[in-house]
């Protein structure tokens, strides 16, 4: 059995930025109240005509080209996300079909804020397992298209982006370590109501604004902390290390609170944390590998170091993963 580990990442966000004084013309709200309690300055947000396969392709070509592989050479296509094309087919077929991956097999995975590292753990075990060599990994959303700009409670905290990566087998261990959970029991604290077979489209459901992103920030902050911490230390420890053998913890950018909060709970000192929180927002499935793309071109992620990934989202779900890089 072999292992697998990365061999390119790349990302891609819209060049339309809404900062938190734009907000401020919109709603409610001011950039000190919303800087103070999430962190966040600014979020990207995608033209009406792009879609989340569209952010998918771009920032799959560059981890492609950072991989410097082939797509002829991509056994296969896992696609984070929670704002896909459409329904159905999947994004993931979408992408296929413009990179030219003919011989890819492709699907979506929903899994909230922790698609990307669902789509990681998925990879991981195919690769693993002998079924695949290499394998493109994505998460993408386009969360402004199912945000209520009225709700001022969740406008302030979605942004738009896509991050990619490129495994591979190794004869090397690269991915130490990934687990995943899951409370479905919470499911109605962060959803969308209407557009599936429980609560159809109808004239209803679009007067009552059923289509856009609904959340109980409160409650959600708790499980995430709870999780995120619970996560990260059983991914550590299944990595057989201790929290101080870790160089970078790139977490799910969802608040800079639940950031800090995890952080002092695993005893992380500040300058192991890496962030982009202030320019991207919570950009759900694409935040880990966003993240961590600009870790490894600024330098905070450097060959041999050894990252730890986290995420909570809807469903709710969560996920870590310990990785040599």
């Amino acid at each position: 059995m072999g292992f697998a580990k990365f061999l390119g990442i790349g990302s891609s966000t819209p060049e339309k930025v809404l900062s938190n004084v734009d907000l401020e013309k919109i709603i409610d709200t001011s950039d000190e109240w919303i800087t103070t309690r999430t962190g966040i300055k600014e979020r990207r947000i995608a033209e009406p005509e792009v879609a989340t396969s569209d952010l998918a392709y771009e920032a799959s070509i560059k981890a492609l080209e950072d991989a410097a592989v082939d797509v002829s050479e991509i056994d296969g296509i896992v696609l984070g996300t929670i704002t896909p094309d459409h329904i159905f087919p999947s994004s993931a077929c979408m992408l296929q079909s413009r990179l030219g991956a003919k011989q890819a097999f492709a699907f979506d995975l929903l899994a909230g804020c922790s698609g990307f590292l669902y789509a990681l753990h998925a990879a991981k075990g195919m690769i693993e397992g002998g079924d695949s060599k290499k394998l493109l990994v994505v998460g993408a959303e386009t969360l402004s298209k199912i945000m209520n700009y009225e709700d001022r409670s969740t406008c302030i905290l979605f942004g738009d982006g896509a991050g990619a990566a490129v495994l591979s087998t190794s004869d090397t261990p690269g991915i130490l370590s990934s687990c995943l959970g899951a409370n479905g029991d919470d499911w109605d604290l962060l959803y969308m109501p209407a557009g599936g077979s429980r609560m159809p489209t109808s004239e209803e459901t679009i007067k009552n604004r059923g289509h856009f992103l609904r959340m109980e920030g409160k409650e959600v902050f708790k499980e995430a902390v709870k999780a995120i911490q619970a996560s990260s230390l059983q991914a550590i420890e299944k990595a057989d290390l201790t929290p101080d053998q870790i160089d970078l913890f790139i977490p799910h950018q969802a608040n800079y609170r639940i950031l800090e909060a995890v952080r002092k709970r695993i005893g992380l000192p500040e300058e192991k944390v890496f962030s982009n929180l202030d320019k991207y927002g919570n950009t759900s499935s694409a935040s880990v590998p966003i993240a961590l793309d600009e870790a490894v071109k600024s330098g905070r992620l450097k060959k041999g170091d050894i990252a730890l990934f986290s995420a909570f989202g809807a469903g709710f779900t969560w996920g870590a993963a310990v990785v040599r890089w």
